[in-house]
């Protein structure tokens, strides 16, 4: 079986396409960029709005914690993923 012309331009085309986008989602967005180291940090209850807790914390980003049965002032331990905006409370 031979290929025409525009069947090789195709699957040349095909093949160019399938590198550059291997190219790029190794190198200019890694997988790994994904996927974040967890931080367990132990901090205060700033506030509670309604079952929404906020609290601060060591990289300056406020979290926000859903499902809060806390006060504020309560101190608790906290996970979040590395440079994000929300957490989870850790249970003991």
């Amino acid at each position: 079986m031979e290929l025409s012309s525009s069947q090789k331009a195709g699957l040349v085309f095909g093949g160019a396409f399938l590198i550059a986008g291997i190219v790029l989602s190794t190198l200019v967005f890694p997988f790994w960029n994904l996927i974040r180291d967890d931080v367990y940090e132990e901090v205060v209850i700033l506030t509670n709005d309604d079952g929404v807790c906020y609290v601060e914390t060591l990289d300056n980003i406020p979290k926000t914690i859903e499902d809060c049965m806390l006060n504020p002032g309560d101190k608790t331990t906290i996970k979040f993923g590395q440079g994000l905006a929300w957490a989870t409370i850790v249970t003991p």
